[in-house]
């Protein structure tokens, strides 16, 4: 095969910059694209870099679940996405049938939707949170809250509960804050609104929240009280900040002194923050004393959600992948790219392919704010309509593609392992085109073996290294995941004995996501396929999910 050089691809694309075919800014590297400024966060915020300790605290934070075992990391510690594959299905959005509990995805399973057999029952590939159980308090100094089993018809298996499942798969949270909206259906609104109580005149007053380009604070604040992810039900915001104010951040976990932003911080032990290092203190820092330091008390509480939506935005704003081998060629690095990812390339931003009419840009997406005006949400025929709406007549924010070689299960119900699925998928212009208008370029692809196989190594072309190896801004505290439950024979599951409050959930199995400093890790990520093989699992791989842990 001919090399195609670097000069080459730039005639062969045109002069403009990687112009793409469906519109959009033009393929640059993302080191150029701004990330949105929020106008008015100095009113709140007096340390920006407190503020991203804060969130980053809290994002990995397991004492922040109900359950105490439950973070925001649980779902997105696989270059911020969820790769695991036991107790992961669920029934689709709008269904309301069971499926089978606890079963472990092998590759046989995918992809869901087996052309010619489109009719067999359907699930999605979430991701595992917490048991269905009634709120009833915190207590002092317990990361795990009083309540109840609520037993759950959908994620039971002979009498024993398990871990409810989303009805969507995780998307990774690198480079969510390009995106104008975010979730799948794009509820995370671009303005974060609502009310918090400051202390002015010596007077405890409500004012109203209302800060633009801040979907990732509108998106941290769902999860948390959501009785599927992170809650029992009926717990507030108010009970959330009543407990971890009585914490020691990340007091179960272990925190590394090379740590790119909590080493400093970190307890000598090697196990959570300094006892110095309160989130009391971590707020005191970050925010501005008029919303919190009320004399009366209760004024830090009150404003928690604020508190927890601006830090966790404000970490998350820090994971930019933005060195990709395609960045560097982009940036000038002839030798960057393979003859075969260049080939890949053309074909992405050609005619043929379609690709850009949903993924554009550096951000790789529709959905960005340098998109704003053109919709970024799309039916592709994924799923049936009737399944799940999305947005609305069954559209879905397109995602961005960086690191999309370790983010699968892919789309939105998890149903491709692989992105030769994908292409497979695309290749035969989706699955359920039936009930409704298609997104743009469906009906209009045409894509060979040959060109399947050039796109998908472009794409892995889009990995930042400091992603697959965990180096910073991609480091972090350990985490201890659920991976399924214990299951003695088939089909029962074991009974956790220890709490009479929860008699009927099953015993969960733990993996260890050890801890990661800023320099990373040896090991590079795994990707959804390798785990589904094993491929890994000797080390070789990072997360393979084989090494316990104890909560």
């Amino acid at each position: 095969m001919k090399t195609t050089t670097f000069s080459s691809v730039l005639l062969m694309l045109s002069t403009a910059a990687f112009a793409q075919r469906g519109g959009g800014p033009p393929l640059t590297s993302l080191k150029t694209v701004p990330v949105p400024a929020v106008p008015g966060i100095e009113q709140y915020v007096r340390d920006q870099a407190a503020l991203v300790v804060l969130g980053k605290a809290l994002f990995w934070d397991m004492q922040a679940g109900s359950d105490g075992r439950t973070a925001c990391a649980s779902c997105h510690f696989h270059a911020g996405a969820d790769h695991r594959v036991q107790n992961q299905l669920a029934p689709p959005q709008t269904s309301t049938a069971g499926i089978t509990p606890n079963r472990t995805l092998t590759a046989a399973d995918f992809p869901f939707h087996q052309p010619g057999n489109l009719d067999a029952p359907r699930s999605v590939a979430g991701s595992a949170g917490t048991f269905q159980r009634s709120f009833f308090d915190v207590v002092p100094g317990a990361a795990e809250e009083d309540g109840a089993d609520l037993f759950s018809s959908r994620f039971s298996l002979n009498g024993r509960q398990t871990r409810q499942v989303t009805s969507r798969n995780t998307p990774s949270v690198i480079n969510a804050v390009f995106n104008v909206r975010n979730f799948w259906d794009g509820r995370a609104s671009n303005i974060f609104e609502g009310s918090a109580l400051a202390w002015r005149d010596g007077h405890l007053v409500t004012e109203q929240v209302r800060l633009e380009n801040s979907s990732l604070a509108s998106q941290a604040v769902g999860p948390v009280l959501n009785e599927i992810e992170m809650s029992y039900t009926g717990r507030s915001f108010a009970k959330v900040a009543e407990k971890l104010l009585t914490l020691r951040p990340l007091g179960r976990q272990a925190v590394s002194a090379g740590d790119s932003v909590l080493g400093a911080y970190a307890d000598a032990s090697g196990v959570g923050l300094a006892p110095e290092y309160s989130y009391r203190r971590l707020i005191e820092t970050a925010f501005e004393p008029a919303y919190w330091a009320a004399p009366e008390g209760g004024q830090m509480a009150a404003n928690f959600s604020l508190f927890w939506g601006l830090a966790i935005q404000a970490y998350e704003t820090t994971l930019i992948s933005n060195d990709s081998r395609l960045d560097q060629f982009l940036e000038g690095n002839t030798q960057a790219l393979s003859a075969l990812e260049q080939q890949g390339m053309r074909e992405f931003l050609g005619g043929r392919s379609q690709c850009t009419q949903c993924h554009q840009g550096a951000e790789f997406t529709a959905a960005s704010f340098r998109n704003i005006g053109r919709p970024g949400f799309f039916r592709t025929g994924v799923t049936p309509i009737e399944d799940d709406p999305g947005l609305e007549n069954g559209a879905f924010k397109s995602p961005g593609l960086r690191n999309v070689e370790f983010t699968g299960p892919y789309f939105h119900d998890g149903g491709q392992a692989t992105l030769e699925q994908v292409m497979d998928f695309y290749a035969r212009n989706g699955d359920f085109r039936a009930g409704g208008n298609l997104g743009p370029g469906i009906g209009q692809i045409r894509l060979n073996q040959q060109d399947r196989t050039a796109i998908v190594a472009f794409m892995k072309a889009l990995t930042d290294d400091r992603v697959r190896f965990q180096r910073a801004p991609f480091d972090h505290p350990s985490l201890c995941i659920s991976t399924g439950h214990e299951e003695p024979a088939a089909g029962v599951l074991a009974a956790d004995t220890t709490d009479g409050r929860f008699a009927s959930s099953a015993i969960d199995r733990w993996a260890l996501i050890p801890a990661v400093g800023k320099d990373g890790a040896v090991a590079p990520l795994q990707t959804f396929d390798e785990l589904l093989r094993g491929i890994g699992n000797d080390g070789s791989r990072a997360h393979n999910l084989t090494q316990p842990c104890v909560p």
